[in-house]
């Protein structure tokens, strides 16, 4: 089993009874330049080239890391005149992102070559919908999963569906959740990824749009949606044994499906949904568009914005693995 602890320590301070690492110390340690955009209220970090730019906001729970929207685990406070963030977001979520060598021993040894797609949903069980314009989640998101798999057989992987048609496996939501992960864990897979359609109340409907993309929770963090923890908070699920990995896929997923669909970034999140917990592997969750707009609904409801979200997600999944092999030279390269 790999190691589950990165190498670099980080010095840190208890504030409200939780670690925190100031935005000083991650500057620091990663060659950054930390400057007030506002005093005592917002900072960014940014390298000496420009090409890489975080940007942080007192009490508030995201940052922005080169123009995406990513959710932490607990707000960024200001304490003697500095913005400090939480020990596990630096260490789970910043860290990861802004020197992936650090967490080397924790990366998968080797690129990706079996991934296996979910389609959301299924059979009895149509996902969220939009009645009014006949589309339910169980269809679209197994139209994208189609053309997905094209598009990643074509790049040379080993690609295998947990469903294939308009059916369910397994009555009830979660054995159908945990047949899921079970399918991938029995397909050996590499990489494990969940396409979705999200929704919301009516009330809501027509101001709420855009992308989101999840990735699991790590021990002892709080996923977004929540304010306190739970009864799974402090479990070390065996899908966090992958949270570096899940760091990095997350995050080139979520830009690359803000790129090419140019929706609204509703945010790089984290959940511990029952398909995510019990993978052996790295594992993404995707909230491509909203079925409840309508407007969002109708671009849906067209091929040629489901084949974009198929590209865009293989892109991703290309940027995922590029960073993978950036960290390992080729064997016949190492002298």
């Amino acid at each position: 089993m790999a190691p589950t602890r990165p190498v670099h320590v980080w010095a840190f301070t208890k504030l409200q009874g939780i670690d925190y690492v100031s935005l000083a110390e991650v500057a620091k340690r990663h060659g950054l330049k930390s400057s007030w955009v506002k005093p005592e209220i917002e900072r960014t970090l940014a390298d000496a080239k420009g090409g890489r730019l975080l940007r942080f906001e007192a009490r508030q729970r995201d940052c922005y890391i080169d123009g995406i929207r990513v959710f932490l685990g607990a707000p960024v406070l200001l304490h003697q005149g500095e913005l400090w963030v939480t020990k596990l977001d630096v260490i789970k979520t910043l860290s990861p992102l802004l020197g992936p060598e650090d967490h080397l021993p924790l990366l998968p040894a080797a690129p990706p070559k079996i991934i296996v797609l979910d389609a959301g949903h299924g059979g009895n069980d149509p996902g969220k919908q939009n009645l009014k314009l006949k589309l339910n989640e169980k269809d679209m998101a197994l139209d994208v999963v189609l053309r997905l798999q094209k598009i990643l057989e074509l790049r040379g992987y080993t690609v295998r569906l947990t469903r294939s048609e308009d059916k369910r496996l397994a009555e009830g939501q979660t054995a159908d959740l945990q047949a899921r992960a079970a399918y991938a864990i029995a397909a050996k897979a590499d990489l494990f990824l969940c396409v979705h359609f999200n929704a919301v109340e009516p009330a809501a409907a027509a101001r709420v749009m855009g992308t989101e993309t999840y990735v699991l929770t790590p021990q002892y963090q709080l996923s977004t949606a929540a304010s306190a923890p739970d009864p799974l908070t402090t479990i070390a699920l065996p899908g966090n044994r992958y949270d570096a990995a899940n760091a990095l896929l997350g995050f080139h997923l979520h830009r690359r499906l803000l790129a090419g669909l140019k929706t609204s970034d509703r945010g790089y999140k984290r959940a511990r949904w029952a398909v995510l917990r019990f993978v052996e592997c790295p594992a993404g969750y995707i909230e491509a568009a909203f079925l409840s707009n309508d407007t969002e609904a109708a671009r849906i409801g067209t091929p040629a914005f489901r084949q974009q979200i198929a590209e865009s997600i293989a892109e991703g999944v290309q940027d995922y693995v590029a960073t993978l092999a950036a960290l390992r030279p080729a064997p016949d390269a190492v002298k």
